[in-house]
């Protein structure tokens, strides 16, 4: 979620004491906390455009949820519902959303060393490894702010995401074709806000360019939801691009 406020690869923490920064300045608790609040209850409420977009795809109430309390990874459940409303193969478009996924597991990784949680604690906390938790885990100065405000946006997140995507999909059945009042847009419109944020490298706007002329240039020849598989072929192909740039620049000295 997919999904935004600022990219996990930014954070600047290097001395990860539980006391404070590496020159003892510690962030107060209560602007960690306003500052999880903000990123949770801002995209937080975007589960309502989920949750009408899933019904309109054709899942039931109860799938639509059980997806938000399950997967609770934005871009992944968009991906899915979006497959599927497209008439892909549910096989195929658990699979694009699996790949859309696996990002989650290197983020915990990272997160893993920062947070330092109890093991106790960590298949819970799991659930909460996403982009936003993740950026402002990694935006805090010491380990106490970062698991302050790991666990403020994972809950306000977790709990507004849910409780929107409940709402939406009462809406979308109450309102009957979403098509028809152009509702069937919000999932999509949805996404790329949360995703451009994340494009501040010109490798990303680059790899995401890419993957966009793949996945809209494949529509009209492969499958629903082969399309977001073969896009993800984007990523290495533009580093490859770079990395043999760099070596004949490297040449030419």
């Amino acid at each position: 979620m997919a999904e935004q406020t600022a990219h996990p690869a930014t954070g600047n923490i290097r001395d990860r004491s539980s006391t404070g920064t590496a020159d003892g300045a510690a962030k107060p608790d209560s602007a960690v906390v306003r500052d999880a609040l903000g990123v949770g209850v801002a995209v937080g409420l975007s589960g309502f455009a989920f949750g009408v977009t899933s019904a309109g795809a054709g899942l039931t109430l109860l799938q639509t949820c059980a997806l938000s309390l399950l997967v609770f990874t934005g871009a992944s459940q968009f991906a899915l519902v979006g497959a599927l409303a497209g008439g892909g193969n549910p096989f195929t478009a658990a699979a694009g959303a699996f790949f859309l996924g696996t990002r989650n597991a290197f983020y915990g990784l990272r997160l893993s060393q920062l947070l330092a949680l109890p093991r106790s604690a960590k298949p819970f906390a799991a659930q909460w490894v996403i982009d936003e938790t993740t950026a402002v885990a990694l935006a805090q100065p010491d380990r106490r702010s970062a698991r302050i405000g790991f666990t403020v946006t994972g809950l306000t997140l977790y709990v507004l995401w849910n409780l929107t995507t409940l709402l939406g999909a009462l809406g979308a059945e109450a309102i009957g074709d979403t098509a028809a009042w152009g509702l069937d847009a919000a999932g999509p419109a949805v996404f790329l806000a949360l995703l451009a944020p994340m494009l501040r490298t010109a490798t990303e706007r680059a790899t995401a360019g890419v993957a966009a002329v793949l996945g809209l240039g494949l529509l009209p020849v492969l499958p629903a939801g082969v399309p977001v598989l073969v896009s993800a072929l984007a990523a290495p192909a533009v580093l490859w691009l770079q990395g043999r740039r760099t070596r004949n620049k490297e040449a030419a000295r």
